[in-house]
């Protein structure tokens, strides 16, 4: 990852808004409709172009192709992994959830809003609802080759100082991809690992930062894993984190991050598990950049609790962008939570992110409208600039 002993360099955590012609490709594809492949291929290309080339307009240093091909974070590896197809039986057309976020389930009456803003909405459609059915493999590399591709060409454009490439953890994929072959999620977990392993590598070679995306150690807590008290919780945490080690021993730890939050949504957030208490099985993950939710409300505050737990060879990439909220939040507010995370952990050891993607289930209406996302960008690189002189000109 590139570092700076000048100024604080920014980024963010990937997913972006995908331009409508192509939203109708990647929905009629998830639905299993025919379309026309060299007319997705065209477009998804021009809107890699499109995407790389807002975030260096908007002054972003570490860039990525915005997830444009894919439905979502997790979804996306149906086209990838053996074993992998959509839910069967008793589970066709339920979305992979393993039961009510606790939070949610506090206040009936915010759930009901919830409830009807996604009545109707594609996220519910059945044909994007993968399970794991079979022995998971990695089965076709075109769709990756191809992401590959078209962000090589974007940066060729567009030079950004550096790119990086997202792809989802072994643990997450146990809640989004729910297993019913294995009937063990430790067994499920390991062949994860084993056959992402050839993604992750795959993108490292390619000259892009590995982000690897990890919400399975923070969200994972108040909804996936509810029933279990927090010290077991942790356990499955440390196996996630094992697993992943093991998936991407061959990669340099420099060369990757990591990506944690407690769920992109605007909720309560009240049974979100605390940074502290996590924060030490997090830092054992090989990935030396580390992308945490420090906008939230419910975490905004945690900077305080980083400390002396960091190892000296991580990088923290706090979010300083709230991503469920149409606020443009203040350059000098974003650089406020800059200069708590520096005074705590070194100004050098400090990259300004974003707290979670701006569309990270594609078909579902994202919270934040397009041209708002690029305004916060546009704050994003003011407030590192701000921070910069008062970390450094001070």
């Amino acid at each position: 990852m590139i570092r700076s002993t000048e100024r604080i360099l920014t980024t963010h955590v990937g997913s972006l808004p995908r331009p409508p012609e192509l939203l109708a490709f990647l929905t009629a594809r998830e639905a299993g409709q025919p379309i026309d492949e060299a007319a997705f291929a065209a477009r998804l290309a021009a809107a890699v172009e499109e995407v790389v080339a807002k975030q260096v307009a908007c002054g972003l240093d570490s860039v990525c192709d915005g997830e444009q091909s894919k439905i979502s974070y997790t979804f996306y590896v149906r086209h990838r992994l053996s074993g992998v197809g959509p839910a069967t039986g008793a589970e066709h057309g339920r979305p992979p959830q393993t039961g009510q976020h606790r939070d949610i389930a506090d206040h009936p009456d915010y759930a009901e809003r919830l409830r009807q803003s996604r009545t109707g909405s594609q996220w519910f459609n059945a044909a994007v609802v993968p399970c794991c059915i079979g022995p998971v493999a990695y089965r076709d590399r075109a769709p990756l080759d191809t992401d590959l591709r078209n962000l090589a060409a974007a940066n060729a454009k567009a030079k950004p100082a550096e790119a990086f490439m997202n792809a989802a953890s072994p643990g997450v994929l146990t809640k989004f991809v729910p297993d019913r072959h294995y009937n063990d999620e430790d067994a499920y977990v390991e062949a994860l690992a084993n056959a992402l392993q050839e993604e992750y590598e795959a993108i490292h070679r390619a000259g892009f930062i590995l982000q690897i995306d990890a919400p399975d150690l923070g969200s994972a807590r108040h909804n996936q894993y509810q029933h279990l008290s927090d010290d077991e919780f942790l356990r499955i945490a440390e196996r996630n984190i094992a697993a992943l080690n093991h998936a991407t021993r061959n990669i340099p730890a420099e060369a990757m991050r990591m990506h944690i939050c407690w769920g992109n949504y605007e909720g309560p957030h009240t049974h979100d598990i605390p940074l502290a208490k996590v924060l030490d099985v997090a830092m054992r993950a090989r990935p030396s950049g580390f992308l945490f939710e420090a906008a939230n409300p419910r975490h905004a505050h945690e900077w305080e609790d980083l400390g002396g737990a960091i190892p000296d060879d991580k990088v923290m990439m706090p979010g300083c962008l709230d991503s469920t909220t149409n606020f443009v939040e203040h350059p000098r507010l974003i650089a406020q939570r800059i200069c708590n995370v520096a005074n705590v952990v070194g100004r050098e050891r400090v990259v300004a992110g974003a707290d979670c993607g701006f569309a990270t289930f594609a078909a579902q209406q994202n919270p934040v409208a397009p041209s708002v996302v690029w305004a916060k960008f546009a704050a994003l690189a003011e407030g590192a600039r701000i921070a910069t002189d008062r970390l450094w000109r001070r």
